[in-house]
């Protein structure tokens, strides 16, 4: 089997961080993290992608000692490269990287002074008092040291929701290819659609169980078979993501997928349920007594229970079983609902393709419209534009459209909102724009009141439509900002400034209780992919999936309007 594109973008990541901590060019380095950011990103497995005989060069960053490593590390899990720098040096020392406050040449420093070369000695070093001894490290530093590696140690792994579903899609065709085993499906908080998934679990249906675990074992992926049994097997995946596969009868299915899908409070709360009408829940059906009542279908258990189907999102005991009782489940947004993408970045600034590129892939994904939205003058490093720039920009845009039949591009910003809350472009130059994007991208340590304040004063700037990824989250690299949400997602509402759902999945930003709190106190939702290339516009589903878990209808997310719905709720604004 090849390896999954996750488990190459971290052996490429795992290079540059042991080359970073070696002390190896800078750009060599960057190279290393832009190719795995690339192989990450990428929605076709390098495998297929070489079976088909594509040029790896072809790819952004992507250079002929690059693609031959790439290539030995999408049949082999490793290269030779990386097993030099680990007999150089421990392969642990990588991880410290994930330390806050630890860089590469302290990490080096902490290696060579202590000996240290994993975070759980690091911790033990810093709780002896050690490290304050090594030139460069105070006590102040080693308490934040303390405080940081015991977090990290504390931290359960989970995976991201992309990176999570990099190993469910080849795994459950792999799967599906034994003949006997039948509607092989992902349960459990990837069929939730959680933002992180901390293990895997796998159902599907036939008579011989054992013979679908053994299959499950062979496959080409597994580096650790934990368990192998007659209707169960957990294994343990090269880039450790832990899959459980349970196998049941087809007349149990439905019941299977419900009780492995739900949340362990969501179970538990149907349990009750069932105990209340004398009746016994479990993942083979629903039962009086020894008869079965239902459980070929998910619809029949929730029927039996006198409950409406519940969309596998909402299966958190957040009021979905009050909800569907009573009827008053809501529609739930899907991906058909978008009509526009807001939030949209070309080779302008950061992104790698042109305006009409990325105008032709949103049309050919079923867009109305996109927003072109690249970053303001502050961001350079991002290549952010300044006045002049942006003002070309709005003319090439203009001239655009009028060669465009399939969709219309609207003329936008990524506008830095800076440490004091005012905008980085001035007020005459954002009034000419059709969609305006406030953004934090830096001074993240600001205390609550301060960021709080810096956001609100944003969000009363007249030409301002879309607060962008609100809370500035990287998921398992950067903390939320400290910010009162309720009071940031209020003035949203009360200015008519729509909230982002980011649907990057290193963002995923609002968050779904985010959502849920935004759709409470009337405040819009614009779901945006933040596409820095063409397929990034794929990246949707991942904020159809966080929009629906804060039971987020269409009429609460801004870009399931029209074009002509769009520009009068702007316009009002």
């Amino acid at each position: 089997m090849p390896v999954v594109n996750a488990t190459i973008a971290a052996v490429l990541d795992e290079i540059a961080n042991l080359l970073d901590i070696q002390g190896a060019n800078a750009f060599r380095v960057r190279a290393y993290r832009n190719a795995a950011r690339t192989i990450g990103n990428l929605g076709t497995a390098v495998g297929t992608l070489l079976a088909h005989g594509k040029d790896l060069t072809d790819l952004p960053g992507i250079g002929d000692d690059l693609a031959r490593k790439i290539a030995t590390i999408a049949r082999t899990g490793t290269c030779p490269q990386l097993e030099r720098l680990r007999a150089d040096m421990p392969a642990a020392l990588s991880e410290l990287l994930h330390v806050p406050g630890l860089g590469p040449k302290r990490v080096k420093t902490l290696w060579h002074d202590l000996g240290v070369d994993t975070v759980e000695a690091l911790h033990q070093a810093a709780r002896e008092g050690r490290v304050r001894s090594v030139h460069g490290f105070g006590e102040k530093t080693e308490r934040r040291i303390l405080e940081a590696t015991h977090a990290h140690l504390k931290r359960e792994r989970r995976f991201r929701l992309d990176v999570a579903e990099q190993f469910v899609t080849p795994l459950v065709e792999y799967l599906s290819g034994l003949d006997g085993l039948d509607r092989v499906e992902p349960a459990g908080s990837f069929r939730r659609r959680r933002d992180t998934v901390g293990d895997l679990d796998i159902l599907a249906t036939a008579e011989d169980g054992a013979r679908a675990i053994r299959h499950l074992t062979q496959y080409g992926e597994v580096a650790d078979v934990v368990s192998a049994g007659p209707t169960r097997g957990t294994v343990r995946l090269r880039g450790g993501l832990q899959v459980d596969l349970r196998v049941v009868p087809p007349a149990s299915r439905g019941a299977a997928m419900q009780y492995f899908t739900g949340s362990r409070a969501h179970g538990v709360a149907l349990r009750r349920l069932a105990q209340s009408k004398g009746l016994k829940l479990n993942e083979y059906g629903v039962f009086a007594g020894d008869r079965p009542v239902a459980g070929d279908t998910e619809e029949s258990v929730y029927a039996a229970l006198g409950l409406a189907w519940i969309p596998p999102e909402l299966r958190e005991d957040r009021g979905e079983i009050e909800a569907a009782r009573t009827g008053r489940l809501p529609r739930l947004v899907t991906h058909e609902d978008l009509r526009g993408d807001l939030h949209v970045h070309t080779k302008a600034s950061d992104g790698h393709d042109s305006v009409e590129a990325m105008a032709k892939a949103a049309a050919a994904r079923g867009l109305d419209y996109i927003a072109i939205t690249d970053h303001s003058q502050r961001l350079t490093i991002a290549g952010g534009l300044d006045p002049s720039r942006l003002a070309k920009q709005i003319d090439e845009i203009a001239r655009l459209n009028e060669r465009l039949r399939d969709i219309t591009v609207l003329a936008g910003t990524e506008v830095d909102i800076l440490e004091d809350g005012s905008l980085d472009l001035p007020r005459s130059l954002l009034e000419r724009l059709d969609v305006v994007v406030a953004s934090v991208h830096g001074h993240f340590d600001l205390s609550r009141a301060r960021q709080t304040r810096r956001i609100l004063r944003a969000l009363e700037h007249p030409a301002v439509h879309v607060l962008g990824h609100p809370t500035c989250r990287l998921i398992d690299e950067r903390d939320p900002c400290d910010l009162d949400m309720q009071r940031v997602i209020r003035a949203a509402a009360a200015c008519g400034v729509a909230l982002e759902v980011n649907a990057s999945p290193k963002r995923l930003d609002l968050t779904d209780l985010h959502c849920r709190m935004a759709k409470a106190e009337g405040a819009r939702v614009a779901i945006d992919s933040d596409a820095h290339d063409a397929d990034d516009f794929d990246n949707l589903r991942f904020g159809i999936g966080q929009a629906r878990r804060g039971w987020l209808e269409p009429a609460d997310v801004l870009n399931a309007c029209t074009l002509g719905e769009l520009r009068e709720r702007l316009k009002r604004r």
